[in-house]
């Protein structure tokens, strides 16, 4: 046992749990730092954000955090997507390593400029209301929001990351009106069938450390519990600056 492992799941999760972002984007980095090979890292990390979010999609799930029509489009585009993508890298052995770079830098830009879409998504909702058609009460973008998991199964898939930080970028650009706890926790739901298909497709390539996930396992549960507790007690005008502090700095470190 190593206390290192338990801090850092514990951290992570509390994040996770509050703002719906930073499982892969920190934890990946974090057990590259502590010497973990890249493809164990990426393939433990997966299974590592399922078993976590699960905890949190209970706490959300009670507290009406999740819209569910939204979770079920993004997994019926996903978790193919991340299915086949699993084939793909294991028949072709494929070097993903040129490929990660690239979608780590682009996925770092795009968090940034989320993370100023989240803080003035005030401002942002008023100019769509000026110069957009109205939409119907309650539309869903159908064929968008199926694109968009695909996206993020096969990103999710190669990287372990983006399942929290990509996730919510596409939420909140397909559903702008969504409240920013309903946000995170739609975003939790769906990233729960995605990495479950991801950790394991990784698993059955042997990329995976078991004791190194119970380790990670026995900080994050109680983390995401508390975080997830706390989104509902943090009004929106902190749960804001606080999701988009946490983009910013992720992508900060992703791009630098």
């Amino acid at each position: 046992m190593d206390p290192g492992y338990i801090i850092a799941g514990l951290a992570v999760g509390f994040i996770v749990g509050l703002t719906g972002v930073g499982g892969g984007s920190l934890m990946t980095p974090i057990l590259l730092w502590f010497g973990i090979n890249p493809a164990t890292a990426v393939g433990t990390d997966l299974l590592y954000a399922c078993i976590t979010k699960m905890g949190g999609v209970w706490v959300h799930h009670k507290h009406k955090h999740i819209d569910w029509r939204i979770t079920k489009l993004l997994a019926i585009g996903s978790v193919p997507a991340s299915l086949l993508t699993v084939i793909v890298l294991h028949y072709l052995q494929l070097d993903t390593q040129a490929a990660n770079s690239l979608i780590k830098v682009m996925l770092g830009f795009a968090l940034i400029l989320t993370a100023l879409a989240i803080l003035f998504k005030p401002w942002i909702l008023r100019q769509i209301a000026r110069f957009m058609p109205a939409r119907p009460e309650g539309y869903i973008p159908t064929k968008a929001t199926v694109f968009t998991g695909v996206v993020l199964g096969v990103i999710v898939t190669l990287s372990s990351i983006g399942a929290g930080a990509l996730g919510t970028l596409a939420i909140f650009a397909l559903y702008p009106l969504l409240p920013t706890a309903r946000l995170v926790g739609t975003e939790i739901a769906h990233a729960v069938p995605l990495t479950l298909v991801a950790g394991l497709g990784h698993a059955s390539m042997g990329n995976m450390d078991y004791g190194l996930l119970v380790q990670l396992l026995i900080g994050s549960l109680p983390g995401i519990w508390l975080g997830s507790h706390l989104t509902r007690r943090v009004a929106e005008r902190w749960l804001r600056p606080a999701l988009a502090l946490m983009m910013a700095l992720i992508g900060a470190k992703l791009v630098l």
